[in-house]
């Protein structure tokens, strides 16, 4: 009986998910299987792999174990923003529209200004907020959620906004990159895909790119396994081996890092230096009530507003143990003033930290030395 057939709580699922029953001397985790074409005699319908383009064993142990966690079909892609495009392009056509946070990852947005705008997509913004979601709805084709919103970290209620859009016959998806399965189960709560960057916390390492699009429908799931093959955003089969080799950790990775997230929040929240401050887990946070309804953890990114530009950016020089990078959910504490790539229109300040696996207590000896360094 495979993991994901029993009800097993979630940082057994991880460990367990996509193993194959026990062979004598075979070995215990996933193999990468490296192939271009595979051997294949008269019907192409008698074999399941034919040409690396259409599939690859590798693929189909982590498509297992990801659907495992999310009990659904993952479909696994060659980045987070070519599993967005891959559900995004095959949704909507020239008069349809599409609702997007105007809040969320800046990528998706410039993904529809550059191309679905110009295709005849009409492309509607509304920042993480219920009702502004509510107000832009009406009459579109997809609508996409982000909860919790990178970077600003605002929440809203998965299930009531899914209603509301299945009420307008809309597909729902949820961006769940910063929650990952295991903290936040969207399509548990009425979405119709969720995606996942698995380069972030799922994949952990910082080593690798690599995305998910998870359905309950088989009719979109064998579209988006059609749109992979027919673009080519397909994974790498070493990629696709080193994020299964990492999905056991998972669980105890995400334990040690919404911790450290947490510790550092409360360290942020209770200073004097007037920061601005958000994490869905502080219980003075906007989000927390959503958040804590929905989610499991809550997550191992943390924002926050220095006075400006030059501030942010001496408090990353002096922070010893923050690699200062654009990413989140690694092993290595992270952060970036996320205004300099000029597309979030968040305040020049604004902080994003993604807490690592580092002491708890080093951690905070290091922000707090980097933020009396700038007060």
């Amino acid at each position: 009986m495979s993991a994901g057939a029993r009800n097993l709580r979630p940082a057994t699922r991880a460990v367990h998910a996509g193993a194959t029953a026990p062979d004598q001397g075979t070995p215990i985790g996933p193999q990468p299987i490296f192939a271009a074409p595979f051997h294949l005699r008269g019907d192409p319908a008698t074999s399941p792999y034919g040409y690396g383009r259409y599939d690859n064993p590798t693929w189909t142990a982590f498509e297992a174990a990801l659907g495992e966690l999310e009990r659904a079909d993952a479909v696994l892609f060659a980045s987070g923003m070519a599993a967005a495009a891959a559900v995004l392009l095959t949704a909507l056509r020239p008069g349809a529209a599409v609702v997007l946070p105007s809040d969320g990852y800046y990528q998706v947005r410039a993904l529809a200004a550059d191309h679905l705008a110009p295709w005849g997509v009409e492309v509607r913004e509304a920042p993480t907020d219920e009702e502004a979601i509510r107000a832009a709805l009406p009459g579109a084709a997809v609508l996409w959620l982000e909860t919790p919103s990178n970077p600003g970290l605002d929440t809203v209620d998965v299930r009531a906004l899914a209603e509301a859009g299945h009420a307008e016959g809309t597909l729902v998806v949820a961006d769940n990159t910063l929650a990952t399965p295991l903290e936040q189960a969207p399509l548990d709560l009425g979405v119709d895909v969720t995606i996942v960057s698995i380069t972030k916390a799922m994949a952990g390492h910082s080593d690798l790119l690599l995305g998910s699009a998870a359905t309950r429908a088989p009719e979109l799931h064998e579209r988006l396994t059609r749109w992979r093959s027919l673009s080519g955003a397909i994974p790498g089969p070493f990629e696709a081996f080193l994020a299964h080799r990492s999905l056991p950790t998972l669980d105890v990775r995400l334990e040690r890092m919404c911790g450290n997230a947490l510790a550092l929040a409360e360290l942020l929240a209770g200073r004097d230096d007037g920061l601005s401050v958000r994490y869905p887990g502080l219980p003075s946070d906007p989000g927390h009530l959503v958040a804590a309804r929905q989610m499991r953890r809550f997550g191992p990114v943390v924002s926050f507003t220095l006075r400006d530009a030059d501030t942010a950016n001496r408090f990353l020089d002096a922070a010893e143990l923050v690699v200062e990078a654009t990413s989140v959910g690694g092993v290595h504490t992270m952060a970036e003033r996320r205004e300099r790539w000029g597309g979030d229109g968040v305040p020049e300040g604004l902080v994003r930290l993604s807490a690592g696996l580092e002491d708890p207590d080093d951690l905070r000896e290091d922000v707090t030395r980097a933020l009396d360094a700038v007060r």
